[in-house]
């Protein structure tokens, strides 16, 4: 299986920028796509962004479309989730996942796909 860390959350301001990481260790990273969810209190577990295995297809939500951007370098087992323009409704808890299998195409945005989770890290955005 693969376990997951994510890093990089904090507490920023309207408009700024945070960079989240998730290492991942105990298979393969470059033969698993990626993704990343957030959860925020009261509210279920939604989707944000997704990277294939190669690292060159993507998929976003709708709502963080031209802020966010999920890249990944394979040589550091890493993924990583450019969050710009963050607003207050970013405040979350945000997880990265690996997906199930082995896939050329990006996984998600169903939560199924997705078979290992990180224990997630707090995001909040001040207005």
């Amino acid at each position: 299986q693969v376990q997951l860390v994510e890093s990089g959350g904090g507490l920023v301001q309207a408009g700024g920028s945070l960079r989240l990481s998730c290492a991942a260790s105990g298979r393969t990273f470059s033969s698993y796509g990626m993704g990343w969810f957030r959860q925020a209190p009261g509210k279920e577990r939604e989707f944000v962004a997704a990277i294939n295995w190669t690292g060159d297809i993507r998929r976003y939500a709708d709502s963080v479309k031209g802020r966010f951007t999920c890249f990944r370098d394979n040589v550091k087992n890493t993924m990583y989730l450019q969050m710009n323009s963050l607003k207050p409704e970013d405040t979350a808890v945000y997880y990265c996942a690996a997906d199930r299998i082995s896939r050329t195409g990006v996984p998600g945005p169903e939560a199924t796909d997705f078979g290992s989770w990180g224990q997630g890290t707090q995001v909040t955005v001040s207005s």
